[in-house]
């Protein structure tokens, strides 16, 4: 059994997994567009957080759900990769 099956499989049988999951989704899709957006720049992680004046392990942990954002974070990140963030009621996503 792969990853898709076994995953698939659990919210069959159980909701509140897949609550659980629905519930994350918006995050998990918010750190696959950051990752998108910074490697269609060209940038490793030490090149963006040296552009945003931070740190390369602040950068994975972004990229990681480790940490959250703040709204100062967001527009740096939206200037150095010429991307835009949007809110909505189904969490932030990222336009290029």
């Amino acid at each position: 059994m792969n990853h898709q099956e076994y995953v698939a499989e659990r919210e069959a049988r159980e909701p509140a997994f897949r609550e659980a999951r629905q519930a994350l989704r918006p995050h998990y899709e918010f750190r696959r567009a950051l990752i998108a957006a910074r490697l269609r720049s060209g940038l490793s992680q030490a090149q963006l957080a040296e552009r945003l004046g931070t740190t390369q392990s602040a950068i994975a942990r972004l990229e990681t759900g480790q940490s959250t954002p703040k709204i100062e974070t967001l527009c740096k990140l939206a200037r150095v990769l010429d991307i835009r963030f949007e809110i909505t009621p189904n969490g932030l996503t990222i336009a290029a």
